[in-house]
């Protein structure tokens, strides 16, 4: 497991975390369990995205962290205080929901001094500090619209200042972006990033788009079936996914199904269903594979080079192949191969500046890779 374990959270992480849960288990209907034995440590200041297929029990973590759901055992822990049985409005977090939840009724100006007013704090004070937290997210001029007046966009850059307006060190976010389109969706991922940053603060973030978590994260955690397969940076997912599940999920993957033929230092000759041998990095609890086992090996599409007679000399594993399908995609190409003499498909993405002249359909062409590109890993 890369970083963090799911099962067990070192003392020192314990100590310096901001929040964090011990041992947590939460079941609905007292038979199945939905978060089994979960520990994670959340450091101060930082930006963790809970990331993982529906029913996976990210949301279900992050409600009991904002005290909507409450644990069926194990301890959760805010600055040290325990709070698995404090109410909601008592633990001083930020929340932003998908919905906006704004108060149609209120103007902007008051929703986002709304947490304030419940705080009892003078009128003048809260308006000011309403104002510069409207600033903060770009929509000073707009503070005596009403939310009906706005678009989606400023909607939730609404919702985004009335969670920071009171200075929570801890802020909860339940997939904020999802109901956007993408271009606008992108633009308020980068805005929050920047915000979180200024701030100081602490972010949980829900979602289950991997670009948005690649994105904006300091870590993700990677959940499958009430468990973190995966704790780690974005750049160490994407690298060195522990397992086959981890490898599909964090961005696109070709998966090769095959058999272990034997391993030495850490590089693999794998038996491909498909065909060919070729050799591989093994990670994971691959490492201790015997010969003979299964094993799904993850190659990025760009580790595909395709037409490069010496990337093809310089790498372990070369090829011929041909040219299925090729879709242009702006800045790269999508290229779909069938290797010569095999039942192997490979998806390769090029960049159009660096890409062969011609990549017409029908066309073969030498395509290669690194043993380092190419991981075994342990099947799911």
């Amino acid at each position: 497991m890369g970083g963090e374990s799911s099962t067990a959270t070192p003392v020192a992480a314990r100590r310096d975390a901001l929040a964090q849960f011990v041992d947590v288990e939460k079941t609905y209907d007292g038979v199945t369990l939905v978060i089994k034995g979960l520990n994670l440590s959340i450091h101060d200041g930082e930006f963790l995205t809970l990331l993982g297929p529906s029913g996976s029990g990210k949301t279900t973590t992050l409600l009991m962290l904002a005290g909507f759901e409450r644990p069926t055992g194990g301890r959760i822990e805010i600055a040290g205080r325990s709070i698995e049985r404090e109410p909601a409005w008592r633990r001083n977090l930020g929340m932003v929901f998908q919905d906006y939840a704004l108060f149609p009724h209120m103007s902007v100006l008051e929703n986002v001094a709304f947490p304030l007013s419940v705080r009892k704090l003078a009128k003048h004070e809260a308006r000011a500090k309403a104002m510069a937290a409207l600033a903060k997210v770009k929509l000073s001029g707009l503070e005596d619209r009403s939310p009906g007046q706005l678009s989606g966009g400023q909607q939730q850059r609404v919702a985004l200042a009335r969670a920071l307006v009171f200075g929570p060190r801890l802020v909860l976010m339940d997939e904020p972006l999802g109901a956007l389109d993408k271009q606008l969706r992108e633009q308020l991922q980068l805005e929050i990033k920047r915000l979180q940053r200024e701030l100081g603060v602490t972010v949980v973030y829900v979602t289950h788009d991997q670009e948005e978590a690649l994105v904006m994260s300091d870590r993700i955690a990677v959940f499958r079936k009430g468990r973190i397969c995966q704790l780690d940076t974005p750049q160490a997912l994407y690298e060195r996914p522990c397992d086959s599940f981890v490898a599909q999920f964090i961005g696109e993957n070709n998966q090769l199904a095959g058999r272990l033929q034997d391993q030495h230092s850490g590089v693999a000759r794998v038996v491909l269903a498909t065909g060919p041998t070729v050799l591989a990095t093994t990670v994971g609890d691959a490492v201790n594979a015997a010969p003979g086992a299964a094993v799904v090996l993850s190659l990025r599409p760009e580790r595909v080079v395709l037409g490069d007679h010496e990337a093809k000399r310089a790498a372990e594993n070369a090829f011929r192949a041909r040219i299925v399908e090729v879709i242009y995609l702006g800045d790269h190409l999508r290229v779909r191969l069938a290797v010569v003499d095999t039942s192997l498909e490979l998806l390769a993405k090029v960049h159009v500046g660096s890409s062969p002249a011609s990549l017409g359909v029908g066309l073969e062409v030498d395509l290669a890779w690194s043993a380092r590109d190419c991981l075994a890993l342990a099947q799911t």
